[in-house]
């Protein structure tokens, strides 16, 4: 038996006002991987559905938000279209679609973000441990390898994107009990370095720029995730590396790889790797270790 379980129905999904031209459609309050696919299924279907009046859709972890014309759409009505779209997206079940997934190299336990990190131990739970060491502690390992370890091992799904342009929240894809968890800052930072990595509640992920933040860190990507002058090939068409259901597999590299990276960063040569594949989620319920395995080989073959 699969240890993921099928997305739950016990929480009724709500449907809020925003003001004037606003719909916030929830599923649930905590964070899951079937959820979070329910959300992306839901978003394809309503953007495709050609509804008139909507003017926007923004897919968060487990909710969704709708932008819409009130001269041309009524609340009711416009409910009534996205109960339907549920509905749809519900008798689906767990959809394939086509999509990415991307080699990212990550130097972690760096210089640059531990020089900042240890500015700010007054505003930690443990300010006698790095980011790194207390988020191996919490999470039950003696050492921090395995905790990089246990992160790094399985790919991880982009399941919501904001609040500033490039960044993305992932979440492994491992079942919900082998989640790791990063409790965020007590209070935030007011430094953080552009392409810092982090990981906050469940969520790894990447800060594009240099930013305040509140998520522990301990690594940097070894190239940009953000590229708004587009100037290395892979941006070309777009200016963040990562959307929406992309899968990211962040790779630990060593300092001279790291060095390597960046110089091909500069001259604007450097190419990340890439496969376009299908993604089939069902399959990765039924059997999530084999799933990741095969999706690693696709990969780095």
């Amino acid at each position: 038996m699969s240890e993921f379980s099928s997305t739950s129905t016990l929480f009724e999904t709500r449907y809020s006002a925003g003001a004037e031209e606003f719909v916030l459609v929830e599923f649930d309050e905590e964070m899951s991987l079937e959820t979070n696919l329910l959300v992306q299924r839901v978003v394809t279907d309503v953007e495709s559905s050609g509804i008139d009046g909507v003017l926007d859709v923004c897919p968060a972890n487990v909710s969704y938000l709708v932008r819409y014309d009130p001269d041309v759409i009524s609340y009711t009505v416009l409910v009534n279209d996205l109960k339907k779209a549920e509905a749809r997206s519900r008798a689906k079940g767990f959809a394939s679609f086509d999509t990415r997934i991307v080699d990212i190299p990550v130097l972690f336990n760096d210089p640059w973000t531990h020089e900042v990190l240890m500015k700010f131990r007054d505003r930690v739970q443990d300010p006698d441990s790095t980011d790194l060491e207390y988020l191996s502690r919490v999470n039950g390992f003696a050492d921090t390898e395995g905790f990089i370890e246990s992160l790094t091992s399985t790919p991880s799904l982009a399941s919501m994107t904001g609040f500033v342009p490039g960044i993305v929240w992932s979440y492994q894809m491992v079942p919900k009990k082998r989640q790791l968890q990063g409790p965020k800052y007590l209070r935030p930072r007011t430094e953080t370095p552009d392409r810092a990595f982090a990981l906050g509640g469940a969520f790894p992920a990447i800060y594009p720029t240099p930013s305040v933040g509140g998520y522990p860190i301990f690594g940097r990507a070894a190239a940009p995730v953000y590229d708004p002058d587009q100037r290395l090939p892979d941006f070309r068409d777009r200016t963040e590396l990562v959307q929406l259901g992309t899968i990211c597999n962040y790779r630990p590299i060593a300092r001279d790889e790291y060095d390597e990276i960046g110089r091909a960063v500069s001259n604007g040569t450097y190419r990340y790797l890439i496969k376009h594949i299908r993604f089939e989620p069902a399959e990765l319920i039924a059997d999530p270790d084999e799933y990741n395995r095969n999706l690693i080989e696709v990969l780095y073959k």
